[in-house]
């Protein structure tokens, strides 16, 4: 195994922390003092940690981890220099730290950027890149308009420091971000790390390739400091009722997301602002992971929502009741026989009252037919059967015998415990 394979693999494990290695034969003159100035300029104005603003420069690299003693002397880590290095440096040192931003319209390709620059610098480049990318639409709900992006700014902001933040700089790769007619798609070299998923990338304790880099980006502003930034990329796509982003295409060699363009579902967008107000705070994830499922699959059992989800199923159910108690969702039957839909709340909100209807009314139009295929079999039929039956409460299953009496289909015999259902 190449040396730099090694490294490869014990970053993977979490067994090494690449970017706080010394950068050998590197020294402080291949910090570029503008870096520096820019960096203190983030830390400002991204409501950084301000007291680190009070340091001279020196203690600053060394607060973020810039630097580190070799035999006595200071000298750059691969973040140092991957945060303020000069361009040629890195070049030299960093060879693989490329970043690449393209364009591609039908078979035209209208930007085709490589570069490499200090992470800090790349950052404004391609968030400015992205706005002329990114047109934005308006929708009024009540007295407010909600700006809507084909992308969401905020959960692509994440996607880019995941990017440059977990990748593994030991692979002579670039970081690839994509726009095209299909939608945007940012690709990292570097698969997931050691217990990593696609199936548990909302759950697992955050935990990166690069730790001294993902703490720095974090300390200055720029990263999500609880280390849940891939729960604001999913967020930038649920909130407006479109396709969850897609990490399929991710190999052992890298990690590929893909954010599909697609319209906003407005009405759902909607339904999930008036929520937050009424909430005065965003949405859990878990909740608006269900209301999504919920919203393709316009009912579903709850094993069924926690396999769509990734969610186990003591979590989506402690979601599942929270909905419910808002009036989100509504729950129909018992044990694990279980339904849960979209309540008329949520699609009277939606302007979608018929599909509301639909989907509370096909239970009631399968259940007489299955209460009397039962008595027929068996000769009669007790408010018991049909509870185990149909997986309702016993109120319910008196109701629909009842009706079943009102409707001349069955008779009923008997009082109490004993009583019987018969075919008249």
């Amino acid at each position: 195994m190449q040396p730099q394979e090694t490294l490869s693999r014990l970053s993977n494990l979490n067994k090494l922390d690449y970017s706080a290695q010394p950068v050998i034969n590197a020294t402080y003159d291949d910090f570029d003092s503008s870096e520096r100035n820019r960096l203190r300029k983030i830390i400002s104005s991204n409501r950084g940690e301000t007291n680190l603003l009070e340091l001279s420069d020196e203690e600053l690299d060394m607060a973020l981890r810039l630097i580190t003693k070799v035999d006595g002397h200071y000298v750059p880590t691969v973040t140092g220099l991957l945060l303020i290095g000069k361009e040629d440096s890195i070049r030299t040192f960093l060879p693989t730290a490329e970043i690449t931003f393209q364009v591609i319209e039908g078979t035209d390709v209208r930007v085709n950027e490589s570069f490499f620059k200090p992470l800090l610098s790349s950052f404004e480049i391609i968030v400015e890149y992205m706005k002329a990318w990114n047109p934005e639409r308006e929708v009024q709900s009540g007295l407010f308009r909600i700006p809507i992006s084909e992308f969401d700014k905020i959960a692509f902001r994440e996607a880019l420091v995941n990017a440059i933040s977990h990748r593994d700089y030991t692979i002579l790769n670039r970081v690839r971000f994509l726009i095209n007619d299909e939608g945007l798609t940012i690709n990292s070299p570097g698969g997931f790390i050691e217990g990593i998923t696609i199936e548990n990338l909302l759950t697992v304790d955050p935990h990166g390739r690069n730790p001294t880099l993902a703490d720095a980006l974090k300390r200055v502003g720029l990263a999500e400091r609880t280390g849940r930034g891939i729960d604001k990329i999913y967020e930038g796509s649920l909130i407006y009722g479109r396709p969850w982003p897609d990490y399929s295409e991710s190999n052992s060699t890298s990690v590929n997301l893909f954010i599909q363009r697609a319209a906003p579902d407005e009405a759902f967008t909607k339904m999930v602002y008036q929520e937050r107000n009424r909430l005065g705070r965003a949405l859990p994830i878990n909740s608006l992971l269900i209301l999504s499922a919920l919203k393709e699959e316009r009912r579903a059992e709850i094993h069924r929502i926690a396999k769509l989800t990734y969610i186990n199923e003591k979590k989506s159910k402690a979601a599942l009741e929270q909905l419910c108690e808002a009036g989100l969702v509504e729950a129909r039957g018992t044990g694990r026989g279980r339904t849960y839909m979209l309540s008329s709340k949520v699609y009277l909100k939606t302007s979608n009252l018929i599909e509301y209807v639909r989907q509370r009314d096909i239970d009631s139009l399968r259940q007489a037919p299955l209460v009397i295929q039962l008595a027929e079999s068996k000769g009669f039929v007790t408010r018991k059967d049909v509870v185990e039956l149909l997986h309702l409460a016993e109120p319910q299953a008196y109701r629909v015998l009842k009706k079943l009496v009102e409707e001349d289909k069955l008779a009923l015999e008997g009082r109490g415990r004993g009583a019987r259902y018969v075919i008249k």
